[in-house]
């Protein structure tokens, strides 16, 4: 007969075998529940992928059909949110259940069905945009956004009853174009599934707030904002539902005549770089000519607070984050200055406009018709003939290179710049109390900046040239948005303390380490930025030699200084010609587009429209002569641009004043900013 200790022996074993048999049936239908899940989760996801694709295909043949037709499908958020409760139920059990091998097991499940899921996302993907992986590209659906007829800066606000029957006809067909635009965002923000809108419903599309912003001369941007009383969810007393309400949107519509100036495509793969860094706001989805942004609750400096010492300071140690914290690709930095590749890309739709506006400047019905169109009387917009001014762009491109250390050396200061740091793409944050950002070491990232679509490979020198001529601008004049205030350019002690801010920073995600461009050359000579030290002096004084290390240090930051402060004043001239060609290029004039045709009609030969015309240089829109006196004077910016140019040529003795029209030079003297 078994003894008691025997006998409680066999029963313990009998148990921790009941126990372990008990668990290994739960572990195997807890597997069976989490593969059946992520299978579930997986096919929906394919099935809502595979017929957007096939509505996205249908619907590119006629773009009446893309504008007009439904773009929203059932929705299946509740079947979605169910899955995701019942696997957050899952994991909260398997990693609170003591003594359990599933803790681990439903780890590795998870990760395993993440990087299926994963794998599962591309182009077109209809999932929720906050759900992507960084490296994957947004959401997009295949509409177009027509904003034509809702330009002004108000008229978004939620719908009213208009009951004074005295209301013009002019105010009720404005309230039926917001009316309409708004149905529009709905539907396409409920087609690409931003998160929390689909809490909005299409009937109370014309509740929702959109305002327009100013400051963008190439878009048209927006920020919209869900109805103030959004009523609660429709749901069953089993499902939790958020009561947060959905976030405000920034809403980018690209206008109709920069397809040439701007890679969009390639403006959405940098946007994604920068994500990566979380530098920027984060693109939640994308449409044909128009995107939808993360909105920063923040606002734009103004043109007096980018010239305030403090601010200046904030923007110099962004500048470097950006400048170090994201890598240019092989590609990038072989390519060399973006600065060239946007001459060379614009100089042909340059060569057509001016032809034509040269040739009608000269023509006998120039004054006849000049009383009613402002820039026939300013004279040439280059201030000379477009072949003397092209000619003398590319002089100067040469001395610059030569002067440079030639391609190679260009090409390894190169840093990626954002080439468009005007006043209107810094937003300043405006931070709640007890904010991280309020720290003094933490302020200057209150500052976020925002439009990447001229960013690319710069050499520094040419940043800093760009973002100290923005501080003689206010796009926002009611008058001359356009003009360019020389006199209040940055002094040669501001520009000093920005650089020397702007050197000294040492960005936490950088790891401490100088940008590329550690070594700039001028005019052949190469000046080292941080040169090993002597401190075999003789002395056996600790103080002396300290001291001798900080002196030696402060030389070396000044040289590195003043070595940037020549790159830039060398930069300055090509930054200014890139800008007169991208107002060339912008520019609209009533007959333009007509007599550039025939003109080139006439070269080739050919009286047919586009017959043996190979160009393909996008035209201007029609209705030209119908612009709202607001409009921005590209034309007019252009021209005043084009005097900073011509400044800087003759002082640093690159073109002699005999060369140019005596009234030119006149005018150029009196605005020249030699530093």
């Amino acid at each position: 007969m078994p003894s008691l200790e025997d006998q409680s022996s066999v029963k313990h074993d009998e148990v921790r075998e009941r126990s372990t048999k008990s668990e290994d049936d739960f572990q195997g239908l807890f597997h069976q529940v989490y593969e059946w899940l992520h299978h579930e989760k997986s096919r929906r996801q394919n099935r809502k992928a595979r017929k957007f694709e096939t509505t996205s295909h249908a619907t590119t043949g006629d773009e009446s059909d893309v504008t007009d037709g439904p773009l929203d499908r059932p929705n299946t958020s509740d079947h979605s949110f169910s899955l995701d409760k019942l696997e957050k139920i899952l994991h909260q059990y398997a990693t609170t259940r003591p003594g359990s091998a599933l803790s681990s097991t439903h780890r590795h499940l998870a990760k395993r069905h993440s990087r299926r899921r994963l794998r599962g996302l591309r182009r077109g993907s209809v999932s929720e945009s906050d759900m992507t992986d960084t490296e994957a590209p947004p959401p997009e659906v295949q509409a177009f956004l027509d904003n034509t007829k809702t330009l002004a800066y108000t008229g978004g606000g939620a719908v009213e009853e208009i009951t004074d029957s005295s209301a013009s006809v002019k105010q009720a067909k404005d309230a039926e174009a917001w009316l309409i635009f708004k149905t529009e965002i709905v539907r396409i923000v409920h087609t690409l599934q931003l998160k929390g809108w689909r809490k909005v419903p299409a009937e109370l599309a014309g509740d929702i707030e959109v305002v327009r912003l100013s400051g963008a001369l190439t878009n048209a941007v927006y920020v919209v904002e869900p109805p103030k009383n959004l009523p609660p969810p429709k749901t069953d007393s089993n499902t939790l539902v958020s009561r947060k309400p959905p976030p405000k949107l920034l809403l980018r519509i690209y206008g109709p005549q920069v397809d040439h100036l701007i890679d969009r495509e390639n403006e959405l793969q940098i946007l994604r770089r920068l994500g990566k860094k979380n530098i920027g706001p984060r693109i939640l989805g994308t449409f044909l000519n128009g995107r939808f942004e993360e909105y920063f609750e923040a606002r734009p400096l103004t043109p007096k607070e980018l010239r305030m010492p403090e601010t200046a300071k904030q923007v110099a140690k962004r500048m470097r984050e950006l400048h170090d914290g994201v890598a240019l690709l092989e590609e990038e930095r072989e390519g060399g200055p973006m600065i060239f590749k946007n001459w060379d890309k614009w100089v042909d739709r340059c060569e057509q406009v001016m032809t034509w506006l040269d040739k009608e400047l000269e023509s006998p019905h120039n004054e006849a018709k000049a009383a009613l169109e402002p820039w026939r009387r300013r004279g040439y917009v280059c201030g000379v003939k477009w072949d003397v001014f092209r000619k003398a762009v590319e002089n100067y491109r040469r001395w610059l290179i030569a002067s440079s250390g030639g391609i190679d050396e260009i090409k390894r200061q190169l840093v990626f710049a954002h080439n468009d740091t005007q006043y209107g793409n810094l937003l300043r944050m405006e931070p709640a109390t007890q904010s991280p950002l309020l720290l003094p070491a933490n302020e200057h990232k209150q500052l976020v900046v925002i439009d990447f679509e001229y960013s690319s490979a710069n050499t520094p020198g040419l940043e800093f040239a760009n973002h100290f001529t923005e501080w003689c601008y206010n796009y926002h004049d009611e008058e001359r948005s356009w003009a360019c205030n020389n006199r209040i350019y940055p002094t040669p002690e501001e520009q000093y303390h920005f650089v020397s801010t702007y050197l000294t920073h040492q960005p936490a995600n950088a790891g401490g380490h100088i940008s590329p461009m550690a070594s700039p050359v001028i005019r052949g000579r190469t000046s080292t930025a941080f040169a090993p030290l002597d401190l075999d002096d003789g002395s056996d004084r600790p103080d002396s030699r300290l001291s001798q290390i900080d002196q030696s240090r402060d030389d070396d930051l000044d040289a590195h200084v003043r070595a940037l402060i020549q790159q830039t004043r060398m930069w300055r001239a090509m930054n200014s010609a890139q800008w007169v060609a991208w107002g060339i290029v912008q520019a609209k004039v009533p007959g333009m587009e007509e007599g550039i045709a025939e003109m080139l009609a006439a070269r080739n030969g050919s009286n047919d429209d586009g017959e043996g015309d190979g160009d393909k240089t996008p035209t201007a829109t029609s209705g030209v002569e119908e612009e709202d006196e607001g409009d921005f004077d590209y034309l007019a910016y252009a021209q005043d641009r084009v005097m900073f140019f011509w400044g800087d040529l003759l002082s640093m003795n690159l073109i002699k004043a005999e060369d140019l029209p005596a009234p030119l030079v006149e005018h150029v003297k009196s605005r020249l900013v030699e530093y």
